[in-house]
């Protein structure tokens, strides 16, 4: 009885604790929704929680700023690297997962290692080598240049899903007439599927809230959502309710893209946990 009664009390704690942390995590963005639904003079005062919402700051960010232009550069940007990210990097990861070949891990810690790199140490690189290319404000060089930090983290991903599945599977389909290149599209991919997905979500979620890159390497042409908070800042003030309502219909997308796909994103992060 004690002890029934010990875990009771430790599961109610743990719950409140959880709750506690949700609500402080959770916080920021209601802070900033509510924000996003005042006026100006209420934006000033943070004590005021009582007010009569408005949606003229979502007006002017898409009549005034046309936020539409900048949703369609992000997702024409964000497509694009996710698909050559998962085509490039599933297959570099086949590679390192089936061939032994000279200095294998160091190749493969040097790659992830990319991944390690800062946006800021790099950037200055990048805006000189697309002026010089003059592709700079373009969704070609963004994609290129957000690929240089997908494609290694997609190769770290699909490595470890595509090792969890017995050789012994592909030797079944190459006696079967197939070619290790039939074998990999017509075997590997529909069983690693899940791990596909989950590596997708997080190619997404990382190019569509990246900043710093298109920051600095687009100037109108490619501009993305993240870097539009920027346009609210200037020498008489910060417009409080419009940069709360850009950021407000910038994580929606990736709230509910995330709501929509969470299974998938659990077994896929759970894929191979398990084994018979």
């Amino acid at each position: 009885m004690y002890i029934e009664k010990k875990w009771r009390v430790k599961k109610f704690i743990t719950y409140v604790l959880l709750i506690v942390f949700t609500l402080f995590c959770v916080f920021p963005f209601f802070w900033m929704l509510l924000t996003s639904l005042k006026v100006r003079v209420d934006v000033i005062d943070p004590s005021v929680w009582i007010f009569k919402p408005t949606f003229e700051n979502y007006k002017n960010v898409f009549e005034k700023r046309n936020l539409l232009f900048n949703i369609k550069n992000s997702v024409i940007v964000v497509s694009g690297t996710t698909v050559i990210s998962l085509l490039l990097g599933t297959m570099a990861a086949y590679g390192f997962a089936r061939f032994n070949f000279k200095r294998k891990e160091n190749l493969a810690f040097w790659i992830l290692s990319l991944r390690m790199l800062p946006p800021m140490a790099v950037v200055i690189s990048f805006f000189v080598l697309g002026r010089l290319l003059r592709v700079l404000d373009t969704h070609l060089y963004l994609i290129i240049i957000y690929l240089s930090f997908n494609i290694p983290f997609t190769i770290w991903m699909m490595r470890g899903f595509i090792e969890d599945i017995p050789i012994e599977i592909e030797e079944a389909a190459w006696l079967d007439g197939c070619s290790r290149f039939e074998g990999f599209f017509k075997v590997i991919l529909p069983l690693i599927s899940p791990g596909l997905i989950a590596t997708a979500i997080f190619c997404i979620i990382q190019s569509w809230n990246e900043f710093s890159l298109a920051f600095f390497l687009t100037t109108f042409n490619a501009k993305t959502v993240p870097t539009i908070v920027t346009a609210f800042l200037s020498v008489t003030g910060v417009l409080w309710g419009e940069m709360a309502a850009v950021g407000v219909v910038a994580i929606a997308p990736i709230v509910l893209f995330a709501f929509l796909v969470q299974k998938n994103l659990v077994r896929g992060l759970t894929f191979g946990a398990v084994k018979g």
